[in-house]
């Protein structure tokens, strides 16, 4: 066994793993980094960025077969699926030089790609070595959960580990499971010639405000795909080509191929963190709120910390945890700020509290804002016109953001910087959006919220009516 000494130890190289390690290392951090898979983890290879790229294949096809609104003539947008998924693994490679090893061990970071397990509280056995750290930061993300539903061993199916490498386009779609992987994927293979069917135990989008949600499901369905909630799979059976699901009601589905897309579990099977004297928890590992585990000299961030399961949230938490590790300075995550979208078209975000959440939190002292796209000048040049933006407002502070809409992911970053810095609607207010723009749908919901303090007002008015008369 070869022993190495280290400051930090950081196990998994996807998002959150990736910036502890870079940011550790360039600012003078001894930093060993381990890696069992492959470099950039689930998001670059199995999430966000093919998945994206296969809903961009999706709306070019939607778009060549809608264009006859803008003056130009419909077309077919047949799609050639296995160029498609050429199309999203060129875009995995184009940015896998950034998460590569080589440019990490340029950072002075040694990179040792193997799986690690604890061995003790402060060591780490990875292969032929063993890695005693100060430090030891768990990063290993998470992995699609597969339920044990009866039958399903037997039937082939796929998971967003091994969708993206299908070569040949699903003639039936069935996919299990109605969150945003879920409808993304179902939009994404619908507008690329599939029938697509969702089944959904519970309500689809149900994590989302539901008057948004709907907003989204309608859209789906009304470009064809069946989406079946209330609906808890029961049995699956089959063969390749030929799948049936039965839900707990009797209702049968079939189609020829099946998608699982019911969560994700997080990634502790490897760890053995009994020995390093890490506590689980149901979905992950126990942390406090400065992310590290019972072990103090272990932190845990990302989605196997058992909270968001967002890659924004695990880069988040890696600049959490440096500020704690590298200056010994006091560092909590907190959630209240951290927004999420879902990008079907039209997409939907959220940050902070939902319309619900803030009246069960702030009753009476909640004001609701809202501002539809209709009314948006760019976004009825666009042919963009479904959706709006409702802000919960208390005391002149917005408290959260829910959008439903085109651009509905870019437009969040606003609210999420305004809760973040505990901003006022004044100043969201004063801002100059640039016309004409989407982005000005979030200045006219500030706008919404003063409209009848100034227009409503019979103070406001008695002194615009004393100024006129006596101020020269």
């Amino acid at each position: 066994m070869k022993h190495i000494k280290t400051d930090i130890l950081v196990i998994g190289a996807g998002s959150g793993g990736l910036s502890v390690a870079a940011g550790a290392a360039q600012m003078g951090a001894n930093v060993v980094l381990l890696e069992g898979h492959k470099m950039g983890g689930d998001c670059l290879n199995y999430g966000c960025v093919p998945s994206k790229a296969l809903i961009a294949t999706g709306k070019a096809a939607y778009a060549q077969k809608h264009s006859v609104q803008f003056g130009v003539s419909d077309a077919s947008g047949t799609v050639d699926y296995a160029a498609a998924k050429d199309h999203v693994h060129d875009v995995i490679a184009t940015i896998a030089p950034v998460d590569s090893q080589e440019r990490f061990e340029g950072f002075g970071i040694n990179v040792i790609r193997e799986f690690g397990r604890f061995i003790s509280p402060t060591e780490v056995q990875a292969g032929d070595k063993i890695i005693k750290a100060r430090r030891i930061v768990i990063a290993t993300g998470s992995s699609p959960l597969v339920p044990p539903i009866p039958g399903l061993a037997n039937v082939p199916y796929e998971t967003n580990e091994t969708l993206f490498d299908l070569r040949e386009v699903p003639e039936h779609l069935l996919i299990i499971g109605g969150g945003p992987i879920g409808m993304e994927m179902a939009q994404a293979h619908i507008r690329m010639g599939c029938k697509v069917t969702v089944i959904e135990g519970a309500k689809a989008l149900g994590k989302d405000d539901p008057e948004l949600a709907e907003v989204v499901l309608s859209s789906l369905r009304d470009e064809g795909v069946e989406i079946a909630e209330d609906a808890l799979a029961a049995e699956v059976r089959g063969k390749a080509g030929a799948i049936e699901v039965e839900t707990k009601d009797g209702r049968v589905f079939r189609g020829s191929h099946l998608l699982m897309a019911v969560g994700r579990k997080a990634n502790t099977d490897k760890l053995d963190l009994e020995a390093g004297g890490v506590k689980p928890s149901r979905n992950g590992i126990t942390v406090d709120d400065n992310l590290r585990t019972n072990n103090r000299r272990v932190y845990a961030i990302g989605d196997v910390a058992g909270g968001l399961q967002f890659t924004h949230v695990a880069g988040y938490h890696a600049g959490v945890i440096i500020r704690s590790m590298l200056f010994g300075l006091p560092s909590k995550a907190k959630t209240t700020h951290i927004p999420w979208a879902t990008y079907t078209d039209p997409e939907l975000s959220q940050v902070g509290l939902t319309e619900a959440e803030a009246k069960k939190k702030h009753g009476s002292a909640l004001e609701v804002v809202r501002f539809h796209y209709s009314h948006n000048d760019r976004a009825i040049a666009e042919r963009k016109t479904k959706g709006f933006i409702k802000v919960m407002v208390v005391k002149g502070r917005p408290v959260g953001a829910s959008i439903v809409g085109y651009q509905a992911g870019e437009l969040i970053n606003l609210w999420a910087l305004a809760l973040a810095n505990n901003m006022k609607m004044s100043q969201i207010a004063a801002m100059v959006a640039p016309y004409p723009t989407i982005g000005e749908i979030n200045k006219r919901a500030a706008g919404a919220y003063f409209s009848p303090r100034l227009f409503e007002s019979d103070l406001v008015k008695r002194v615009v009516g004393f100024v006129q008369r006596y101020v020269p």
